[in-house]
């Protein structure tokens, strides 16, 4: 038998020194307990939740801080986190921030997974100019309101005793209402002109629907509140849920059924006539009903969770509203250049047809823009892709706004575009005049 010699094995290459891996990045943030929507929703109670960034006692970052004088300074615990107990003027300052914090965070987030480079800074900053906004949570005592006013450069809270209960109710507790105000002042810092008293009634209704519409997608940037809105809806958005109800302990407070706005509603633009609160209703409404829609298309339970679902959607919806929001003139902003610029964005973005076939359907049923456009030659309405929607309903030239059941922030004086207030005379205006419709 022949037998071959053993070939000797090569010895292994040198790994040489072993290489260490790069430490992990610290994480700075803190926990904060805070109501997940108000005290009145009692399902959903309280969450612990984790705010990314460098909180300082206050609680306060760069941009968001407390007010003074206002309620005494929160320090954070040994382990850096502002957990305090329910129903104190310390959780409220830090429920306050933490919404407020949130829902800037929301935004920025948005805009930067659609790649747009924007900081979204506060209306008053400058490259000379860093103030941060200021919370003011037991800001307007005995006043049934709240306001973010761009001269004191603060969001106010009111409290009062409601005359259905002995126990006082404090605005400031409602996720909706903080994220509403503070909606209002992200949107000055980019659209300083629509806040004015005479643009048209459509442009104020604008900043009312962002502010409750931002309610709606930072409950749904939650995880825990998509899986339990899946929960008491069944996965239907057009069920009755808190989602839908804006503010429910302020509007049951004050003698409605349920929350102060309903987002789920059937509202048209010529039922509104030139009341903002009405008109802002209708663009939320539509924003709802293609919120429920892209939903609905996007189910596929046997491939991926419905709260997962649920809460990827209403992300991308809000930056989509976000990037029209920031694409439509700076004055005299329509319904009609809101809804072109998320066409526009939808399609830009490659998402499929059915997305602005949704928005295209529920602004038209609102009578928000025209189904279509209308070639000379076409004898009835044409869809072509691409093209601008004609506005349906308009204002009327020279419309004023009615803002008397809107929210503190439209009903200042300092945005009456006539007026010319200092800062400290528009505070004692501002808080005189909330205090007297209380």
């Amino acid at each position: 038998m022949e037998t071959h010699p053993q070939q000797p094995h090569e010895a292994p290459p040198d790994p040489g020194p072993p290489v260490e891996a790069e430490p992990l990045p610290h994480a700075f943030g803190a926990r904060v307990l805070m109501w997940k929507q108000d005290p009145s929703v009692g399902a959903i109670g309280t969450r612990t939740a984790y705010l990314p960034g460098v909180v300082l006692a206050g609680p306060r970052d760069a941009r968001i801080a407390p007010g003074a004088p206002g309620i005494a300074q929160v320090e954070p615990n040994a382990s850096g986190d502002f957990v305090t107990p329910p129903d104190t003027p310390q959780f409220d300052a830090v429920h306050t921030f933490a919404v407020a914090r949130q829902t800037l965070t929301m935004y920025q987030r948005v805009l930067a997974a659609a790649g747009v480079a924007m900081p979204l800074p506060w209306q008053w900053n400058s490259s000379s100019d860093t103030d941060p906004l200021r919370l003011f949570p037991h800001g307007l005592p005995d006043v049934k309101n709240a306001f973010y006013s761009r001269n004191q450069g603060c969001l106010k809270f009111g409290d009062f005793t409601p005359a259905s209960s002995p126990e006082r109710l404090f605005t400031c507790r409602s996720l909706d209402i903080v994220s509403h105000e503070t909606a209002h002042a992200i949107l000055d810092g980019i659209k300083p002109r629509w806040l004015q008293a005479d643009a048209p009634p459509q442009t104020g209704g604008l900043h009312e629907s962002f502010g409750d519409l931002t309610a709606v997608f930072l409950a749904l940037a939650q995880f825990d509140q998509c899986e339990a809105i899946v929960a008491q809806t069944k996965a239907n958005l057009h069920d009755k849920s808190f989602l839908a109800d804006v503010a429910e302990q302020f509007g049951l407070a004050l003698g409605y059924r349920n929350g102060l706005r309903n987002a789920d509603n059937d509202l048209r633009l010529s039922q509104a006539g030139t009341q903002v609160h009405a008109i802002s209703q209708v663009f939320t409404g539509a924003m709802y009903d293609v919120l429920a829609d892209v939903f609905a298309h996007e189910r596929n339970p046997e491939r991926e969770d419905d709260a997962a679902v649920l809460h990827r959607v209403a992300a991308y919806l809000g930056g989509v509203l976000l990037r029209a929001l920031i694409g439509a003139p700076d004055a005299a902003a329509t319904f009609a250049d809101v809804v072109n610029g998320m066409l526009l964005a939808v399609a830009s973005d490659g998402k499929p047809a059915a997305y602005g076939g949704f928005i295209r359907n529920q602004f038209s049923r609102r009578e928000v823009v025209q189904t279509g456009a209308s070639p000379a030659d076409a004898t009835e309405d044409v869809y072509l892709p691409g093209a601008p929607l004609a506005a349906c309903v308009c204002d009327a030239p020279g419309a004023r706004q009615d803002r008397r059941a809107c929210c503190g922030t439209m009903q200042l004086p300092e945005y009456d575009h006539a007026a010319s207030l200092s800062t400290s005379t528009a505070t004692l205006a501002a808080d005189a005049s909330l205090r007297a419709s209380a």
